[in-house]
């Protein structure tokens, strides 16, 4: 499997003196009321506001999300990701019954059916390894030791069916800002989602509807899918001061030839390349290759993207609206613009959007 690192940005000294600014942590934060924070899903899905931004001229509109389509051209495309958000967070006790602990589960280092985990346990400091948590009456998971940026390593029992035990006994991983523990988990999965394999949800898609997606598709507008398995990197805030210091967790990835075809085609016939996500940019953008074609297969990423990165394929971008200092708002300032990427978080405070992963979304052109 490939490994994609983070991408050399082409700027000079001269370009990089006067954007410095592009480079400062404070500069990707804004005030955000707390009643912002969308606590409950919209119904139906495609009834979310769309901020649109044009990054041309600057001009911004408020439509409905089941207005997008009117926006699209015949020749266009729209990439989703098709990941499915597994039932991450497991609850169990110490084996001595001390300590009750959380586990994270993060990936797989091996076949998920193997047993060997990533993951993060909470409280960390009660994670010895050598330790086993009882997570079931007769299911427990033993800390091998330490991974990378405070993570752990774990195994379950030989000869478990890891998935089936997940889907039975863990719980979808809402992020911490919802406080609304009565939502429906499948809310915080989208209508397309397959393939198991995400701790977080690829927020942009939970708009859509199959309604929405037959109205595009009825227009002759192709979609195609990656997945990208979304891991700890969502979680982890950037800390350096120079953002350019901050360094992505390894997230594993898959682009079928199919749509590796499909951005070729749209690409040559005058078409936009839609990206549903910030986890599509990531994807398609690695692997972007010198003569603009994207190639298709598996591998992991670790890019970054930020204001000064020139992208290759993507076009268009359907985004929901971001944390500040959060990894994901530099990547829309890499494509929108760091000026305009604010005054649009601003406008949308001021036009009480909702925020965050059960919000509104934002159609950037």
């Amino acid at each position: 499997m490939d490994e994609i690192s983070q991408p050399v940005h082409p700027l000079g000294r001269e370009k990089e003196e006067s954007c410095h600014d592009y480079f400062k942590l404070d500069s990707y934060d804004y005030d955000l009321p707390e009643e912002r924070i969308a606590q409950t899903p919209l119904e139906p899905r495609d009834s979310s506001k769309l901020l649109v931004l044009e990054r041309s001229t600057g001009n911004i509109r408020h439509l409905i999300f089941r207005q997008m389509p009117s926006l699209l051209d015949h020749r266009d495309a729209i990439i989703l990701n098709d990941t499915r958000v597994i039932r991450a967070r497991l609850i169990g006790m110490k084996a001595d019954g001390s300590a009750r602990l959380e586990i994270f589960l993060l990936k797989p280092l091996s076949g998920p059916e193997e047993g060997l985990w990533e993951v993060l346990v909470r409280p960390g400091r009660k994670a010895k390894p050598g330790q086993s948590i009882l997570l079931d009456e007769d299911i427990s998971v033993r800390i091998l030791g330490h991974g990378s940026q405070g993570t752990r390593v774990c195994s379950f029992p030989a000869g478990l069916d890891v998935p089936s035990f997940i889907e039975r006994c863990g719980n979808v991983p809402l992020p911490p800002y919802i406080k609304n523990t009565s939502v429906d988990p499948e809310r915080y999965q989208t209508v397309y989602a397959r393939k198991n394999g995400s701790v977080a949800a690829p927020t942009a898609g939970l708009h859509f509807t199959p309604s929405l997606l037959s109205e595009i598709t009825a227009m002759g507008i192709e979609i195609g899918r990656i997945t990208l398995n979304v891991g700890l990197g969502t979680f982890q805030p950037v800390k350096t001061t120079d953002i350019r210091r901050h360094r992505m967790h390894s997230e594993e990835c898959f682009i079928p030839k199919e749509t590796a075809d499909l951005v070729r085609k749209v690409k040559s016939s005058g078409g936009k390349v839609i990206a549903v996500g910030t986890t599509v940019v990531r994807a398609l953008e690695s692997r972007t290759k010198e003569n603009g074609d994207v190639a298709h297969g598996s591998f992991s990423t670790r890019a970054f993207f930020y204001p000064g990165y020139r992208f290759k394929t993507v076009n268009a971008m359907i985004t929901n609206f971001h944390l500040p200092r959060s990894s994901l708002i530099m990547l829309v300032s890499a494509f929108a613009g760091l000026d305009l990427t604010m005054m649009a978080y601003r406008k949308a405070v001021n036009e009480k959007y909702r925020f965050y992963s059960f919000g509104d979304a934002m159609l950037i052109l």
